[in-house]
């Protein structure tokens, strides 16, 4: 089962970076003069010496000590400039995307999840509004219900895609995020992620980590490997984006909108509102 999710996987990576990036850069902007001071470059040849201008914006964003010990400790990660390089468009038809997906067999589990977790995605409904077949669509088509959450080392290919100039401005804002999130014990300098540095179960980029994430468990901690964790945080990242309690999400309905924002791909976007529909029943 896994090995269909698993191909397909970086499918699904480049849209949800085009509307990601919203609320990071935002908070990222009040540093455009120490930003123009960092540069960027197409090879691995600068990474080193990249590496303290990027520890000086870091720290003029925020980040603590352990923050900036780990940005020191990263190494350039040619796996991920071969992933971005080579990342597969959305060209499928809607009905070829599902296939490939696997969708059927996350309707099947999915069903079978939210019977064995009912109460759990009931409190998630009652508290964020989101039904249990949205959050358990995006799970299961993210990472396979938590079977592949990626292998990289999620700092080291966050910098490298800060430091590469296709995507630089895009990405310094997550890996500050990954650095705050080192510092907040979140993560470590040596999880484990996606190729683009996404973590956990719904596979999020750092800085929404950060600005989304929540402590679903109870423990103390947003640790987005957790199940618990991850589910509130997508469920409390849809509510952010404006999900309404109660309110239809196919095309057309008003959390549809909500489901956009997670990704920007259209057949993404409709093949969870088919999948969430026929797992809520």
């Amino acid at each position: 089962m896994y090995k269909v999710f698993q191909r397909a996987l970086t499918l699904t990576k480049r849209s949800k970076y085009r509307l990601a990036n919203l609320v990071v850069t935002v908070a990222f902007c009040g540093s455009t003069t120490v930003a123009q001071a960092v540069t960027c470059s197409d090879t691995g040849g600068q990474f080193e010496a990249w590496k303290p201008g990027m520890a000086e914006l870091a720290r003029s964003e925020g980040v603590g000590e352990r923050g900036i010990r780990a940005l020191m400790a990263t190494n350039y990660s040619n796996a991920t400039i071969s992933a971005d390089r080579n990342q597969r468009s959305f060209r499928y038809s809607l009905d070829k995307f599902m296939q490939v997906r696997g969708a059927d067999t996350i309707v099947k589990q999915g069903r079978s999840r939210k019977a064995r977790n009912a109460e759990l995605y009931a409190a998630l409904e009652r508290q964020y509004g989101v039904p249990a077949g949205v959050l358990i669509a995006i799970h299961g088509m993210e990472t396979g219900f938590g079977g592949f959450m990626g292998d990289t080392n999620v700092v080291s290919a966050i910098a490298t895609l800060a430091y590469d100039c296709r995507r630089a401005d895009f990405f310094r804002p997550h890996l500050i995020g990954a650095l705050k999130l080192i510092d907040r014990g979140s993560i470590s300098s040596d999880t484990r992620g996606a190729k683009h540095g996404e973590l956990g179960h719904t596979q999020f980029l750092p800085g929404n980590a950060l600005a989304y994430g929540v402590d679903g468990n109870g423990d103390g901690v947003v640790d987005l490997a957790n199940q618990v964790d991850a589910l509130a945080s997508t469920a409390n990242f849809l509510r952010a984006k404006g999900w309404r309690p109660g309110q239809g999400y196919q095309p057309g309905e008003p959390n549809f909108e909500a489901i956009r924002a997670w990704n920007a791909a259209s057949v993404y976007q409709q093949a969870i509102a088919i999948m969430a529909a026929r797992i809520d029943g």
